[in-house]
């Protein structure tokens, strides 16, 4: 590859190593130059370009990055479209990600323009999310490199990222008691373990109490090994101290075995592994009762996903196993986010939004604004303001126009409300009015349109977690099934060029001219495309909300409304 600056005589083919703006148009970097756009450049008063032109033994970087995803890709992981060298992998499934650690590493250490990043190994993960993403360091891969990196791949003989899907679906709880504990402390063991399983895919699970007696918890064991359980879990009144202790006893006293008694997590030292008639049983550490990330987590969704742990698994987990000082935030609200995951979390962001609520809706028809319709008894911006109070934005802004009923429908929501006087100025106006009441303290601003009631905590989540300028993931965009939609999260710094956008293009030509720092984020349905702009699709979205049981006002996530 040849990266140098080139004269424009000798231009024709090459990359551009960075955007030029030309004739009200912008080139991004990456661009393959051609005698047109050469003619344009020449106009700007320009003879040459910093960029690259490929040689044969150059991979362009697009169908490089494809290559390796498709090769790294196994069950269960999606790949997406390649862009600007890069190429992400998404779950197509509830599930376990699996990482082949060593033959990541074996990926990375071939060659420097070849790079692959993943989730941690154990991480439990929900549809749509990313899983990995594939870069090449622009322009091109040496081909050399590339064979060896398919090589790697196929010399292993195994995928290096997969989803093993949820497999329990019958869980049962036997919770052992001592007269001195109060019945607060079980209910709690309870709600916390049968919330994780109930996460994990599984139907409520079956809750036994027995006394902390070895003689009458083999009987229990007993009587639950000839249902048709997938894993059964003991939650002791009493920690697990030896392999003659009760729990450890009574599953070997009735032909059951132990895999291995303690684990170097903390907290979560005190868990046993053990198996009976071909199903795991955990003994539950006292930590299990804690919605806090432990131990507990790592064996029971290995156990959850089918996957095989033995005593040496659970040995190796030592590395990062000290989560005693993890924040981790509860166990999630009830199928809306991921489940708990092992280590450090991510830091935590502080990012805001703005809700673009000025807007006319001349194609609703009738006098009455269309912001204020309702679905399922709630106004179309109820549902909008409702999922971004509940989701993890920190602020939020509402730019309205001088129309009295959408302040009315907002109702008593705590969100400061500033008004656009010139609504015939297009969204870019209410735009600019908005990012300027964005808290100074903001990273990055969330533009929601008010007229998406699809639109979930869960959506607005996923774009935040999506959000890291550490990584150069500046700008994140929701994606279902190829299609670009909203709402969409750009970093400050891209508030002054998105304050100085006219009429209602609102911030599609910032996207454009920053493709670099694009990140795509699957979604999990269509909610992104479905905005409400005519009396047909109010209907269609009322008509798939009442088919689905929805209760009026419930703040249920609605159906798609488009896509």
């Amino acid at each position: 590859m040849d990266f140098s600056e080139h004269p424009l005589d000798d231009a024709d083919g090459v990359l551009l190593a960075h955007a030029i703006a030309v004739d009200g148009r912008v080139l991004k970097k990456g661009h393959r130059l051609d005698p047109e756009t050469i003619d344009l450049i020449r106009k700007e008063g320009r003879t040459s370009v910093l960029g690259a032109r490929l040689g044969a033994d150059d991979v362009h970087e697009d169908e490089a990055a494809r290559l390796v995803a498709e090769a790294v890709a196994g069950p269960n992981a999606r790949v997406a479209r390649a862009f600007t060298g890069r190429v992400n992998l998404y779950a197509a499934t509830r599930g376990l990600c699996r990482i082949d650690e060593a033959l990541v590493k074996a990926i990375n250490r071939v060659d420097e323009a070849i790079t692959i990043a993943t989730l941690a190994d154990d991480t439990a993960c929900e549809s749509g999310e990313m899983l990995a993403t594939i870069k090449i360091i622009p322009f091109a891969a040496p081909k050399a490199a590339l064979d060896r990196v398919l090589a790697v791949i196929a010399k292993a003989g195994r995928p290096a990222i997969r989803i093993a899907p949820w497999q329990v679906i019958h869980a049962a709880l036997i919770l052992t008691e001592l007269p001195h504990l109060k019945q607060s402390i079980y209910e709690e063991t309870a709600r916390a373990i049968g919330s994780r399983l109930m996460h994990l895919g599984a139907r409520t699970p079956v809750i036994e109490r027995v006394p902390h007696d070895r003689t009458r918890l083999a009987r229990a064991l007993a009587d639950i090994a000839r249902e048709p359980m997938d894993l059964i879990v003991v939650a002791g009144a009493s920690a697990i101290v030896d392999r003659a202790d009760v729990i450890p006893a009574a599953l070997t006293d009735i032909g059951g075995t132990i895999v291995r008694l303690g684990m170097p997590v903390d907290p979560g030292n005190l868990l046993m592994l053990g198996r009976l008639a071909g199903r795991p049983v955990i003994g539950a550490p006292g930590c299990a009762r804690s919605p806090k990330i432990n131990g507990f987590d790592r064996v029971l969704q290995r156990a959850a996903a089918g996957e095989a742990i033995e005593a040496l698994d659970i040995a190796d987990f030592g590395v990062g196993g000290l989560l005693k000082e993890v924040g981790e935030r509860p166990l999630p609200r009830a199928a809306a986010s991921p489940g708990p995951r092992r280590g450090a979390p991510k830091s935590v962001r502080n990012v805001a939004s703005v809700v673009l609520a000025a807007g006319r809706g001349t194609r609703m028809g009738g006098p009455v604004n269309k912001l204020v319709r309702e679905i399922m008894g709630k106004p179309l911006i109820g549902h909008v303001l409702d999922a971004a109070l509940e989701s993890r934005l920190r602020a939020l802004t509402v730019v309205t126009n001088t129309d009295p009923s959408v302040r009315l429908a907002i109702g008593g929501r705590p969100v400061p409300v500033v008004v656009n006087e010139e609504p015939e100025a297009g969204m870019s106006r209410s735009l600019a009015i908005g990012l300027a009441d964005v808290p100074e303290g903001a990273e990055a601003a969330l533009v929601l349109l008010a007229d998406m009631p699809g639109i979930t905590p869960r959506h607005i989540d996923m774009l935040i977690d999506a959000y890291d300028p550490d990584e150069g993931r500046l700008i994140v965009v929701p994606v279902w099934q190829g299609k670009r939609g909203n709402p969409v999260l750009f970093d400050r710094r891209f508030f002054a060029e998105m304050m100085a956008q006219t009429g209602d293009r609102g911030a599609r030509d910032v996207i454009r001219a920053h493709e670099d720092v694009v990140v795509e984020v699957e979604m999990p349905d269509a909610a992104c495309l479905g905005d409400i702009d005519t009396p047909e699709a109010l209907a269609a979205a009322e008509a798939a909300a009442r088919a689905q049981g929805l209760p009026p006002a419930s703040g249920a996530p609605l159906p798609a409304a488009g896509g």
